[in-house]
């Protein structure tokens, strides 16, 4: 991985803003990488003048990572609680039907 503290501002605002796009593709995998990678760079170095913005972008790839793993929590367990229910298409949905549960 690139060391952040040899990238100029400007480009780590490039490269922070590109993540945060990116992860609207629905690639919350990507946020977190944001948030993780630029956390320092947002709240522990100096200020410079982008930081408000790169700040930004990892406060709000952060809450899009946790939104995200929360719908995917949520759709998991409710599809697991309700599966026999769906009849047929909770079958086409399950990629390995479990026995003895009809």
């Amino acid at each position: 991985m690139v060391s952040l503290e040899k990238k100029s501002p400007e480009e780590r605002l490039n490269i922070c803003r590109k993540y945060y796009l990116g992860g609207f593709a629905f690639l919350p995998l990507l946020w977190l990488i944001n948030a993780i990678w630029f956390y320092k760079q947002a709240f522990k170095v100096e200020p410079f003048p982008q930081q408000e913005q790169i700040r930004k972008y990892v406060i709000r790839s952060a809450i899009g990572t946790f939104v995200w793993f929360l719908i995917i929590i949520v759709w998991n367990v409710l599809f697991q609680v309700f599966r026999t229910r769906m009849g047929p298409t909770g079958d086409y949905l399950t990629f390995v039907v479990p026995r003895g549960y009809y």
